[in-house]
């Protein structure tokens, strides 16, 4: 057929075969990934923990203190300043959750024997009650709201953990390499 019939379409030029591993090429991902995808990652977690505040009957504890309560409970005798490394804050920001936690009575400070300047952090055996205690609630929380969706959607959540594991992974890395990340900056910047 003539190039200049309307119905033609001319085969593509044959061009160099992509790179394996190279990632996806530029427009391959759904537009609305970028958009949609870290509001629900950031909005799930959000809501659940809105539905177990709701039982809660000890006073609340903001983002940041739990964080640290968690990466203490994963290492006890953890530094300060490693703890402000990981949670990628500044030192006098823990510093001051630090001294949030002991007052409440959920984190020890200990000195470090090896260098006592240093404190190494511990958590209560109130803080690893009440941990505990939210993981079974939001347990048992999500595995119900879980157990209510249809089963391609569970088979779809499922198969996608071995991905959002890969992401958190690649996220950590660059954080590790330096972040761009502002402390007092929000999500967005500002």
């Amino acid at each position: 057929m003539p190039a200049t019939d309307p119905g033609f379409t001319p085969e593509p030029e044959p061009g160099p075969e992509p790179e394996p591993d190279a990632g996806p090429a530029p427009g391959l991902i759904d537009p609305d990934l970028a958009d949609e995808f870290p509001a629900l990652l950031a909005g799930i977690p959000r809501l659940v923990r809105r539905r177990l505040r709701q039982e809660l009957t000890v006073p609340r504890l903001r983002g940041a203190q739990v964080e640290l309560l968690r990466l203490v409970a994963a290492n006890p005798g953890l530094r300060v300043s490693a703890a402000a490394k990981e949670l990628c804050l500044a030192g006098n920001s823990v510093s001051t959750l630090v001294n949030q936690l002991v007052a409440a009575g959920l984190l020890r400070r200990e000195v470090d024997p090896a260098d006592r300047r240093a404190a190494l952090l511990r958590v209560t055996p109130e803080a690893a009650e009440r941990m505990d205690a939210w993981r079974a609630n939001h347990k048992a929380l999500v595995d119900g709201l879980v157990a209510e969706l249809p089963t391609e959607d569970r088979a779809a959540l499922a198969a996608a953990l071995p991905a959002l594991r890969r992401l958190a992974a690649q996220l950590q890395r660059g954080d590790d390499a330096g972040s761009t990340y502002q402390e007092g900056t929000t999500d967005d910047g500002h």
